[in-house]
């Protein structure tokens, strides 16, 4: 067993964290207070090609190992988790676009999609379907050389900035299950009849926009199905959920750092009855519960991502992941929330912000009461084996 990064990803967490660190930290609580988009720290992201970390190299991406991918979250969302989600919507379409789409598909979007020249998200969430994607209903008839697409989609990341979003579709209503009769379209954003009808207001996850949008009417050619074929909309887009658990999951550990470094700061430079509040005992179990479970998280996370590199199918190694980080950075960052007392529950203070963004965690890519069905079915088929 080897848990320390290779040179290669010793460098790169390197880069990121100097980024980070320069470019975001300083920023991001004022930027999160005003409502400001991150347009220069997206500029930033785009010259360092993490807008195509998911695409295959010869499309002009970095094809980053599934590790490696997972630093890039971690990384990004222990300064902002806000930023990080520009990112997460968008390479998980470009990782669906790269894996399931026609060689016509990917020459004409990816190289555009991996530079940041276009953006992309993912639209699968409707107002009366989330978790079971099945129940969707918007729909794509066909009508000649073209589907003619009509319905509403909700909580869409990167909405106003995508140039061509894959939206999961009914391409035909009457077959059973339903899923068979289900597909992902790469729709132009700027043809008629799209339209991002509003801004979703949010409790944290600020700095990128989760919108609601529209389709009336809405043609989009045949040829823009994912993959050429209808009927494979559900399947492609639960397998790229399964690699954005991995996102999530890194993002989790991203935003439990950022709880344990302003809890332990805090706690060495407070001071409480002559001493700082550090040398009390009840803080220091707070601090050694953070911590423990923070490292839990981090190589619970880069085991699911090391597994994942190896080629195998990981719902399970995902799903641990992504809900056991999740609820570490609900976890540690309520903790760092009472380790500050009054301060914490200040908008001047980090930990703020770290308590309004971790609860989204348990929820994006699946709830983590999914989670924990994927999990144990994955136990009971033996297709996941601990032990």
């Amino acid at each position: 067993m080897d848990f320390t990064y290779d040179e290669q990803q010793t460098a790169f967490r390197k880069a990121l964290r100097t980024f980070v660190d320069k470019e975001i930290i300083p920023v991001a609580n004022e930027w999160e207070k005003t409502g400001r988009y991150p347009t220069e720290i997206v500029e930033h992201m785009k010259a360092m090609g993490l807008f195509g970390i998911t695409t295959p190299e010869e499309y002009g991406g970095l094809d980053l190992d599934k590790v490696s991918f997972t630093l890039v979250y971690e990384e990004l969302a222990r300064g902002w988790m806000g930023v990080a989600g520009i990112l997460g919507s968008h390479n998980l379409s470009c990782w669906m676009i790269g894996k399931h789409g026609t060689e016509e598909q990917k020459k004409t979007l990816l190289p555009k999609l991996a530079s940041g020249e276009w953006r992309t998200g993912v639209g699968l969430t409707e107002p009366g379907a989330g978790t079971d994607l099945q129940g969707i209903k918007t729909t794509a008839k066909r009508d000649g050389d073209h589907y003619v697409v009509n319905g509403a989609k909700t909580w869409i990341t990167n909405a106003r900035h995508a140039n061509v979003l894959p939206v999961l579709v009914k391409t035909d209503t009457t077959t059973t299950p339903a899923h068979k009769g289900m597909s992902l379209l790469l729709i132009d954003t700027s043809t008629d009849g799209f339209e991002v009808q509003r801004d979703m207001g949010k409790l944290g996850y600020k700095g990128t926009e989760s919108c609601e949008i529209t389709f009336t009417d809405v043609r989009v050619p045949v040829d823009a199905v994912l993959g050429g074929v209808e009927g494979r909309g559900l399947q492609q887009a639960l397998s790229g959920l399964e690699i954005g658990r991995l996102n999530i999951a890194g993002r989790s550990v991203g935003i439990a750092q950022a709880a344990y470094d302003a809890a332990l700061e805090y706690a060495k430079q407070r001071t409480a009855f002559g001493q700082p509040i550090a040398e009390f005992q009840a803080i220091q179990l707070k601090i050694a519960d953070i911590a423990t479970q923070l490292q839990a998280a981090r190589l619970m996370t880069y085991w699911a991502a090391s597994q994942a590199d190896s080629g195998k199918r990981v719902d399970m190694e995902a799903g641990m992941a992504k809900y056991f980080a999740s609820e570490a950075a609900i976890t540690a960052s309520l903790e760092a929330m009472r380790i500050h007392g009054g301060y914490g529950y200040s908008t001047e203070f980090v930990v703020e912000r770290l308590y309004r963004d971790a609860p989204l965690m348990a929820i994006g890519e699946g709830t983590n009461d999914i989670m924990r069905t994927v999990i144990a079915k994955s136990l009971v088929a033996g297709t996941g084996v601990i032990g």
